[in-house]
């Protein structure tokens, strides 16, 4: 019987890649974001299902549910971003305090409030997936921030959801070709420094990220929760 996967943030990127994977699979996937834009054109490409739901809005989210099936299999927190890319450059300390939250909400809040909402309706034996990030583990100012609690607040919610067999675990990627995560403002010169850091000598793709989310809910992950999965071509190595 096919699953119900949801993907927040899936109109573009990796949410996009690994709403392709799972549909490729025959599973039964929604995809939820802000823009309807892409949210047509994945629908269009893929067949899924989508909502538009801003994952930072504990009403929009309540309005989300009435939309969703009463049992989910795998959600996928994808939705997210370095705000930084989006600032109007304001230096003063309470334009600080706005992009820092803006980042916490985006990557870290919104998360877990999905999950909250979504809690009571994941399925024993299920999997939650989050997105994290490299920059949890480098200087990366707050969306770095954002990323480490991620890391760190997942390993709460393995325990707690442990105990009805649903793993919860962390992808973390390095640097990821062919998204909008960079909005264009990636010079040649840093992309050609963030490819020689890796020991594969190429740059990730969304595909790298989606094969590692199927895994983590697939049947072969069924021990392996709490965890951050780094999937960066060993620019950053762990042990």
């Amino acid at each position: 019987m096919a699953r119900t996967i949801l993907v927040t943030g899936g109109g573009t990127g990796i949410g996009r890649a690994i709403a392709r994977h799972f549909a490729a699979e025959g599973e039964s996937v929604i995809v939820t974001g802000r823009r309807p834009g892409p949210l047509k054109e994945v629908a269009a490409e893929i067949g899924v299902s989508t909502a538009i739901c801003d994952h930072t809005d504990p009403a929009a989210l309540t309005r989300l549910l009435d939309d969703l099936p009463e049992r989910i299999d795998v959600l996928v927190n994808n939705a997210g971003g370095n705000i930084a890319f989006d600032t109007d450059g304001k230096t003063d300390l309470a334009s600080y305090a706005r992009d820092f939250r803006a980042n916490l909400d985006a990557n870290l809040v919104g998360a877990a409030l999905t999950t909250k909402a979504l809690e009571d309706r994941l399925a024993a034996g299920g999997a939650v997936v989050h997105i994290g990030s490299i920059a949890a583990e480098q200087p990366a100012g707050s969306y770095g921030a954002a990323k480490a609690g991620l890391a760190n607040w997942n390993i709460d919610l393995a325990h707690a959801l442990g105990r009805r067999g649903i793993t919860a675990n962390v992808v973390a990627p390095g640097y990821i070709a062919d998204t909008e995560f960079f909005r264009d403002q990636l010079a040649d010169e840093r992309r050609e420094q963030l490819v020689a850091a890796t020991a594969t000598g190429r740059a990730g793709v969304p595909s790298d990220i989606a094969g590692t989310v199927a895994f983590l809910a697939s049947p072969a992950a069924r021990h392996i929760t709490g965890q951050v999965l780094h999937v960066n071509g060993g620019a950053r190595a762990t042990r």
